[in-house]
């Protein structure tokens, strides 16, 4: 279907793009340095189920809505803001009891995959960027576009779960050095919600 060397160069260009400081992989370290590596390993598959309903979204033109319609764009990117802001509100008044209550216990699996879920989904520009990134590597003449895109979508989430796996882990050890202390954090989740705050202004602000 898509020649190995298009597959070796494609999966190398989405292990660089998923190391570039970007939303998602912020707030894997995040919730990792909060919650505990396992925690951000959790949102990580969260984030990746959102990849899938991007890659099907431009493998059944669903993208292409988003970049050229204003309104919808605005909509999801709103809402996706919207949804930060709360997570910002929650870590800046959690206490520091309520922070070791919720590692891996709290939350649950299902509320941390279901935030990676979320916060993938509600930002537009992923899809806009699948629709622009993926299509360069397919071909017509090797068969139907719809499964080649679908393929190099599972590729670029092998390798986003290789990446933010690793964050995820280094992260998680920062956090559990720190949870020794009640200040450390403390600060720590005043540091979350202004990163979380901080997306959501950058999110509300971006542009098509």
């Amino acid at each position: 279907m898509i020649p190995i060397e298009t597959i070796t160069a494609f999966f190398l260009a989405s292990l660089v793009l998923a190391l570039a400081p970007g939303p998602d992989n912020i707030f894997v370290l995040t919730q990792s340095a909060v919650y505990g590596r396992s925690a951000g390993l959790v949102v990580t598959l969260g984030l990746c189920t959102g990849l899938i309903v991007h890659s099907t979204a431009v493998a059944l033109g669903i993208a292409a809505v988003f970049q050229a319609s204003l309104a919808a764009f605005t909509v999801l990117k709103v809402a996706g803001a919207c949804y930060l802001l709360y997570l910002a509100w929650q870590a800046f008044r959690a206490s520091s009891a309520e922070i070791k209550s919720h590692a891996g216990v709290g939350l649950g699996r299902w509320g941390l995959y279901r935030r990676g879920i979320i916060m993938n989904v509600s930002n537009p520009k992923v899809s806009i960027f699948f629709l622009a990134f993926l299509p360069q590597f397919t071909d017509p003449a090797r068969g139907p576009l719809a499964i080649q895109v679908m393929l190099l979508g599972g590729i670029f989430i092998v390798a986003t779960i290789l990446v933010f796996g690793s964050v995820a882990f280094l992260a998680g050890l920062i956090g559990e050095w720190l949870s020794r202390s009640n200040k450390a954090q403390h600060i720590i989740n005043r540091i979350a919600g202004t990163i979380f705050a901080a997306l959501a202004v950058k999110l509300a602000f971006t542009q098509r």
